[in-house]
């Protein structure tokens, strides 16, 4: 009798929607300083079903450059979207771009559509919102989509598994640089940084949230290409050292070779760690982050680089030089953690009334200690010293920035504290110190606030549920 009625009960549950597929469209995305342009690569369907929060199809973060929107073909309406940046948008800021014209691959993935869709890629106009850039018609049905199922070249590792991939934000940990004798020490490298991650709030707060998948394969020959120093290596996901030029940034300029081995884990979000003690990374907002494993400050690199890619989080220091050019002109970034406004408007509903704006803050002796420290460190480099310097060196750094910035009055404060954005002057940042101003090991509160509202897009219902 039980066991009838136990049987009528289940029977009467919903049952959960089988997951869409995933489509991707690969596309080229290029131009120069003042052109872009986009042209259609090819269509294909993943081998696993679309990770996505199908409670949150559509994006209101307002976050990144560019945003994808997937649009009914009939009706217009909405079905999808998601905000993202892109290496064109940074590579379109350098010295190079003014002569040059390049192009970069990019995916936009989304759920396999039953009917033929508009999709769209949007970009900033002059006022910060989003315009149309480009479109193309996709029918499910097309014969050009690529169909065929793609041999798995190893297995993802489970690093966190809790729960449904629909429900959580799917943390993809990709290697690179690992020889065969080395498949042990990526798993311990991204079993250990993702460790790091969950003890950083809001993370921490929120490990439950999120499955964490590593996945690799195994290169002739261990570490990574640096070109700078003559050093060229096979890679798994195209990531290199060198990036436009600046010899810490590392990037994949490869979008098919990471996304053709990404896809065969569940995945929102990626991050590359690559077997190298030299200080480097990256994170581009939508498309992925990159961090050195094995760098003394490869917890830091982490958590930094995936704010980027996770959150859209600005840089919210001005001393290091970068390969970017910026005019005189001060727009109002669409990240959430800087702003052009001394006033602080864009977090001013956690600004106390007794804190000051613009808010002081001992920015004199920090500059005069770091252009000394920056001088240091581009002739350690010069010398090609020992990597330990390069580590002691920051070191250093850290501790003369937390013994200056100790006691200030509005050491605590939300306030606006000029220095960001990779500009001393013009633009401000939310606190005195942040994971995304120095290597310390905190984000402020509103780089917290930020990384929250994308959890939340990922691993809960609507605000309206």
């Amino acid at each position: 009798m039980r066991a009838a009625l136990l049987a009528s009960l289940l029977l009467a549950l919903p049952v959960a929607a089988k997951p869409p597929a995933t489509l991707r469209v690969d596309i080229q995305h290029g131009g120069d300083a003042s052109t872009e342009h986009f042209a259609l690569e090819r269509l294909v369907v993943e081998p696993l079903p679309w990770p996505g929060n199908p409670a949150r199809p559509i994006d209101d973060s307002n976050r990144g450059m560019n945003q994808v929107r997937v649009l009914d073909a009939e009706t217009g309406e909405p079905l999808y979207s998601r905000g993202y940046s892109t290496i064109f948008g940074e590579w379109q800021s350098t010295v190079e771009a003014e002569g040059l014209q390049r192009s970069f691959q990019e995916s936009l993935r989304f759920p396999m559509p039953e009917k033929p869709v508009t999709v769209q890629v949007l970009k900033r106009d002059a006022e910060n919102n989003f315009v149309p850039a480009w479109q193309v018609r996709i029918d499910p049905a097309s014969l050009d989509i690529e169909r065929a199922p793609a041999r798995a070249p190893a297995r993802p590792i489970a690093i966190r598994d809790n729960g449904d991939p629909a429900g959580k934000v799917d943390l993809l940990i990709l290697g690179d640089g690992y020889a065969a004798h080395e498949l042990a020490k990526f798993e311990a490298d991204a079993r250990r940084l993702a460790d790091h991650l969950f003890s950083v709030s809001p993370f921490k707060e929120r490990e439950g949230d999120f499955n964490v998948w590593a996945l690799t394969v195994p290169l002739p020959e261990s570490g990574v290409s640096r070109p700078s120093t003559g050093v060229h290596r096979a890679s798994a996901t195209g990531l290199r050292y060198d990036i436009f030029g600046s010899e810490r940034y590392a990037l994949s300029v490869d979008n098919r070779a990471w996304r053709d081995l990404a896809q065969h884990a569940p995945y929102d979000v990626v991050e590359i760690i690559f077997n190298s003690e030299t200080y480097g990374g990256g994170g581009i907002f939508g498309q992925f982050s990159t961090a050195a494993a094995g760098n003394d400050w490869a917890d830091y690199l982490f958590v930094h680089e995936f704010g980027h890619h996770f959150a859209g989080l600005a840089d919210e220091y001005y001393t290091s030089s970068v390969a970017y050019q910026s005019g005189g002109e001060r727009p109002e970034p669409w990240e959430p953690n800087a702003t052009a406004d001394p006033q602080a408007g864009k977090w001013k509903h956690l600004v106390s009334p007794d804190t000051p704006l613009p808010t002081p803050w001992p920015k004199s002796q920090f500059e005069a200690f770091q252009r000394e420290n920056q001088a240091r460190r581009a002739q350690l480099r010069a010398d090609q010293r020992p990597e330990s310097e390069m580590s002691q060196l920051f070191h250093d750094e850290q501790a003369y920035v937390t013994e200056l910035f100790a006691g200030h009055a509005h050491a605590g404060a939300v306030g606006a504290f000029e220095g960001a954005n990779y500009q001393a002057t013009g633009y401000y940042r939310p606190q005195l110190n942040c994971l995304m101003f120095t290597r310390t090991d905190h984000f402020c509160d509103v780089c917290a606030d930020a990384v929250e509202a994308i959890i939340d897009l990922y691993a809960r219902p609507a605000p309206n549920n």
